[in-house]
């Protein structure tokens, strides 16, 4: 039987706010691990985080199926080798009931702020539920709100005097008709390769609003067939073994990215070629061509992007937007775009805008303030000096160019499960971790950085304004998955 001190520990309140593939996968570990006294606090109605946000036409994972699931809960039914957006948010939604995490969550309850209470040695989270402000206390706090979950909508001079209609591409208005409209889309990220060509012949006009060309690979996507989702059913070691092909396919680009840059040169000579033969006309071949190296940016695959892009009604236009005017867009050529609706695929506040919602810790710390003076920090992108028993999920630096996110998910899932028996076996109420342990962890790190190539150069949003690289991992995930298999006891502080 085990001992009171044991079982007080196992009823550790608890709670994770966010409910994708961060919370639901701690959610479904804690149960598992036997704590019952956790609680999942949804901002929105309904679970998903980005798969249930991200809804614009063609939505889908660049990471392949097989891959992009939880380990412990294969899926021999994905329908395609890289699926859209309604799949894996069905996914996602099976897992949480399967495992029955699905009624620990409080939808529609949004974390306003996370205070940490010196004496009493608990949070107080602010929590505006269904419009009523709340409080409610709780020992521990799981933040897996993920990074890419607050738009970042362009602030271009007198944007708010447009007359038509503007919608971020995470906030896709499936109620206004683009059927016969002159559309003018701003970026060309991850997002608007995907959507462009969907909209593409729905529109009479389509400006697209390019700042830099992303690299661009084919998308080897197709539809898997039946006969091989009876074979994942029946025999579901031949999934795995798809799973760990995939994975070390996957892994070995890390080789060119923060290895041996010079390991890319074939990999840009590919696409280079790749361009060549989708995009005939010279002139927009060469507004097309990227002028850094494969890597420094997120490298985008799509199979009819450039070719959506020579469609007649298809402009690209790389002079910069000066401002935006009630009838358009103006470009610093002082051409005026006349536009119907803008929509921007301009991704997501990563840097440069603190936390998602107040976190103050030991001594009035204000994680914030820390990290819009610092850049984000933390270690192992999970926990932060001087905010007891606070964990992050998807937290600075644990973004892959690589690899598939959910592989670090899982690693940050067992290291905060360990922390937590950590604290059960000290007998312990909450560990902090050591500032040292941390400034030396990011140190390193950003040694390990300077060699990579998201060091090479280019703007992205993997770096705050200073060009600090905060959001993505420069190593293998294996390495990650090492680091994180065990809490040293010795890198924290304890409070009984």
């Amino acid at each position: 039987m085990p001992s009171p001190r044991r079982a007080a520990l196992s009823d550790l309140r608890i709670a994770i706010i966010g409910s994708g593939f961060s919370g639901i996968g701690m959610a479904i570990r804690l149960k598992r691990e036997g704590y019952a006294s956790f609680t999942i606090y949804e901002a929105a109605g309904d679970l998903g985080g980005t798969w249930r946000d991200n809804t614009y036409p063609g939505a889908a994972c660049d990471v392949p199926s097989h891959l992009y699931s939880y380990s412990f809960e294969a899926n021999p039914s994905w329908s395609r080798v890289f699926s859209h957006q309604h799949e894996i948010l069905a996914y996602l939604k099976h897992c949480a009931s399967k495992y029955r995490v699905d009624d620990a969550i409080q939808f529609n309850a949004r974390v306003m702020a996370a205070r940490f209470d010196d004496v009493r040695l608990v949070w107080t989270l602010d929590i505006v539920r269904n419009g009523v402000h709340e409080t409610v206390e709780t020992d521990v706090v799981i933040a897996a709100v993920g990074l890419l979950s607050h738009p970042a909508m362009p602030r271009f001079e007198g944007i708010d005097t447009f007359g038509g209609k503007i919608f971020h591409s995470s906030q896709w208005d499936h109620d206004y008709p683009l059927e016969g409209k002159r559309v003018a889309v701003i970026g060309t990220g991850a997002s608007a390769i995907q959507f462009v060509p969907k909209i593409q012949p729905r529109v009479a006009q389509l400006l697209v609003f390019q700042r830099s060309a992303p690299w661009i690979m084919p998308k080897p996507d197709k539809r898997i067939s039946d006969r091989a989702r009876r074979l994942f059913t029946h025999l579901p070691f031949a999934q795995r073994c798809i799973r760990t092909a995939t994975y070390w396919q996957m892994e070995s680009r890390g080789l060119g990215f923060f290895v041996n840059p010079k390991l890319t040169e074939p990999a840009m000579k590919f696409a280079r070629g790749y361009l060549e033969r989708r995009v005939k006309d010279p002139a927009l071949r060469a507004k097309l061509a990227p002028d850094y190296q494969i890597g420094c940016k997120r490298v985008l695959l799509s199979s009819d992007y450039y070719p959506a892009l020579t469609q007649p009604n298809v402009n690209v236009v790389t002079t910069p937007i000066r401002a935006v005017v009630r009838d358009g867009i103006v470009t610093a050529d002082n051409a005026l775009h006349a536009v119907d609706a803008i929509i921007c695929g301009t991704g997501f506040q990563v840097n440069d805008v603190g936390t998602p919602f107040e976190v103050t810790g030991v001594g009035g710390a204000n994680l914030g303030a820390r990290w819009l003076r610092d850049g984000p920090e933390a270690y192992l992108g999970t926990s932060v000096a001087d905010f007891p028993n606070f964990f992050l999920m998807v937290g600075p630096n644990t973004v892959l160019g690589h690899n598939s996110l959910l592989f670090m998910i899982e690693s940050q899932v067992q290291y905060i499960a360990d922390c937590l028996r950590e604290l059960q076996r000290r007998g312990a109420r909450t560990m902090n971790l050591r500032s040292d342990v941390q400034r030396a962890f990011n140190e390193e790190l950003q040694r390990q950085m300077q060699r990579s190539v998201w060091a090479s150069g280019c703007r992205s949003w993997y770096q705050t304004e200073s060009g600090k690289v905060t959001a993505i991992w420069p190593g293998f995930t294996f390495n990650f998955r090492r680091r994180t298999r065990r809490v040293r006891g010795g890198e924290y502080t304890f409070t009984d």
